[in-house]
């Protein structure tokens, strides 16, 4: 299923039409040119609306830099601070230096978080950490990180949404959630390091509910597209 650049922007286009806050991309990374251009196109045709970057923060600088006055809000995650782990669960040892060295380029970017009169972020930077069952250590190690690296700079969000899958059930840690205990450690860390500007989450949030389904349905007007 092809969208031509030119589609891209109209769908921006569209988007802010029909009084979207923003428009988010999510792992656009691998089309990156592509989306370059389509938001240069709909800049021009009027698109005022802020740009949010939803990345994995698997990315290099000299990309990102590419991205340096068209986006508006970045959105990276910071999964690992532990090479072993990375290696581990995602075959990226590197993954730590990467993302960090790929943060370090959004927040030069946009180094200080602003807000409209709605209190949605018009510019700024939310790194993310998704805590995994049985690593609040290594959870913490990356929330003072941040904050020791960042303070104010950035938000951090601190989720526990983790949900497993199928394909990890006779995992002893991956097979189950993040437990109540494991995510109250997490967020009380971060409230005695002194961190002000996070996020939390409430509820029951590991649900595969939530988790969308990717049906590329409600963007393609183009002629001879299905």
């Amino acid at each position: 299923m092809v969208i031509s650049t030119g589609r891209l922007a109209e769908i921006f286009l569209e988007l802010q039409q029909q009084k979207a806050n923003n428009i988010n991309l999510v792992t656009a990374g691998h089309f990156l040119p592509q989306v370059i251009e389509a938001l240069l196109l709909a800049k021009g045709q009027g698109l005022k609306i802020p740009v949010v970057y939803n990345s994995s923060a698997y990315e290099k600088p000299e990309a990102l830099r590419r991205l340096d006055g068209l986006v508006d809000v970045y959105l990276p995650d910071f999964k690992y601070i532990s090479s072993e782990l990375a290696a581990a669960y995602s075959n990226a040892p590197d993954y730590p230096q990467v993302a960090a060295a790929a943060i370090r380029e959004m927040v030069r970017q946009r180094p200080e978080p602003r807000f409209d009169t709605r209190g949605i972020m018009t510019s700024g930077v939310i790194v993310r950490h998704l805590l995994l069952p049985g690593h609040v250590r290594e959870a913490k190690q990356i929330i003072r990180y941040l904050h020791e690296e960042y303070g104010n700079r950035i938000y951090i969000s601190m989720m526990n949404q983790y949900t497993p899958m199928e394909a990890v059930a006779g995992d002893p840690l991956l097979g189950r959630r993040v437990t109540k205990r494991e995510y109250e450690r997490l967020l009380a860390f971060a409230e005695q390091l002194g961190v002000e500007q996070g996020f939390y989450q409430e509820g029951e949030t590991a649900k595969e509910s939530f988790i969308p389904e990717f049906g590329c349905q409600g963007v393609l007007k183009e002629e001879g597209v299905k």
